[in-house]
């Protein structure tokens, strides 16, 4: 396949689902594999990091106005009744670093098992009825939030918690843990996945930053003993798979967070887990058969 088209399928498919609760890894990985493109090779790994970039960047664009909103309200905020630990900048930081700790704990394990089939294909498969579930329960109650503002230090760092699994185990999502976590604490289908977009901006930017860091120096190293294997030598067509990639990205993360927002309003979240159902045990079942790896 034209490698041009890879990037633009590999770019459609990052914007899809970045922040779909589906897993944008698994299915890059499932992608990748599908084009045979090889998860071990240095500038296929920058590439990936790079693209997510582009998600990132669409979520900062459609939420600048909210975030600055909330910068000119701290620490007391738009009714005057939160303090430095209660403000909504406060509890995403919270909520970051209970992310954090878990991550960089775990991030050898994370990485091991990164491109293995079987775990992708159980943390969907699992991702998928825990989600239904909890969706299911939660439509029975009133949720007790229903603006970020109202949110608690609490239901911030239970959240935290809970999205430091997408990290840990790959095919979870960050979105599904963050929202499903949500619901339990209370917070109602729109204000989870408020919370969760809000969340993920100083989390991917975090950890898209720390791999691309440590990609480039992994780089450096290794072609500085002549392993040029593991060394990413640029060319103008890689620059131009690149930008194709993330400018893609991009531009479909635009359109699917709007469009996100308004059908969870509407119908929820149980189509997204029914989804992952499926995906999981297909690639459970006839995933390596597929795939071939």
């Amino acid at each position: 396949m034209n490698v041009y088209i890879q990037s633009l399928l590999l770019g459609i498919v990052e914007g899809l689902t970045e922040f779909l609760p589906v897993s944008s890894t698994a299915h890059l990985r499932i992608t990748e594999a599908l084009m045979h493109i090889p998860l071990d090779d240095a500038y296929w790994k920058m590439y990936t990091i790079v693209i997510q970039a582009g998600a990132i960047f669409a979520l900062l664009l459609l939420y600048l106005e909210r975030i600055v909103e909330f910068l000119h309200s701290f620490p007391k905020g738009e009714t005057g009744d939160k303090t430095w630990l209660t403000h909504p900048i406060s509890l995403t930081f919270f909520a970051f670093v209970c992310t954090s700790i878990p991550a960089l704990l775990f991030k050898k394990w994370s990485d091991k098992n990164l491109g293995s089939l079987t775990v992708i294909a159980i943390a969907m498969l699992a991702g998928g009825i825990v989600m239904w579930v909890i969706d299911v329960w939660a439509s029975r109650f009133e949720p007790t939030t229903n603006h970020v503002e109202e949110m608690g230090l609490g239901q911030a760092i239970w959240i935290g918690l809970c999205q430091a699994l997408s990290a840990i185990f790959p095919g979870v999502s960050r979105s599904m843990s963050t929202i499903a976590s949500g619901q339990i604490a209370g917070l109602s289908r729109p204000t989870a996945l408020e919370f969760s977009f809000l969340l993920s901006i100083p989390t991917m930017l975090a950890a898209t930053g720390y791999d691309l860091i440590k990609e480039l120096h992994a780089s450096k190293a290794a072609g500085a003993v002549g392993d040029a294997t593991a060394h990413v030598t640029m060319t103008g067509e890689h620059w131009i798979v690149l930008a194709i990639g993330f400018v893609i990205s991009f531009v479909v993360a635009l359109g699917v967070v709007e469009w996100f927002l308004a059908w969870v309003r509407k119908h929820g979240f149980a189509v997204f887990a029914i989804y992952r159902i499926i995906v999981g045990t297909i690639l459970l079942i006839w995933g390596r058969g597929l795939l071939g790896v």
